[in-house]
């Protein structure tokens, strides 16, 4: 049954559902598998930053932007729109199947914008081919 996201452990429970759907997908677990080495400290870290975003408190810290800008430059700039697609999709499915309300509404709106601001920032981070 599902319920609405009220407390950080709400949150914790949607971060490491999410992420095993991530770790386990044929397209970007090899991705998420290699650049991130320590689990359980990523789950807590992004507990923090989702935790920030739906409560609005500010307990998360680090640079989101630059980490994805680093991997997609070890990845030899090859993550694109699919990426972002397949992550949101991943993301939506476990927000929808836990929860419901206000908070998780909110959750997949601001998945959206994060991921089309991280998205359009790293398109414009790509080396220039001329």
């Amino acid at each position: 049954m599902r319920k609405e996201i009220k407390n950080r452990e709400d949150v914790y429970k949607l971060v490491t559902t999410f992420y095993g759907r991530i770790r386990s997908d044929v397209y970007l677990g090899p991705i998420f598998n290699k650049h991130i080495t320590d689990w359980p400290h990523h789950f807590e870290h992004l507990t923090d930053f989702w935790e920030g975003n739906l409560f609005q408190k500010r307990i998360f810290t680090g640079r989101p932007l630059q980490a994805h800008k680093r991997v997609d430059r070890d990845e030899g700039y090859t993550i694109n729109e699919q990426h972002f697609g397949v992550w949101l999709n991943h993301w939506v499915q476990t927000v929808d199947e836990l929860y419901e309300g206000e908070l998780a509404e909110m959750a997949k709106f601001r998945a959206r914008k994060i991921g089309t601001f991280f998205l359009v920032n790293m398109f414009q981070a790509k080396p220039r081919v001329e």
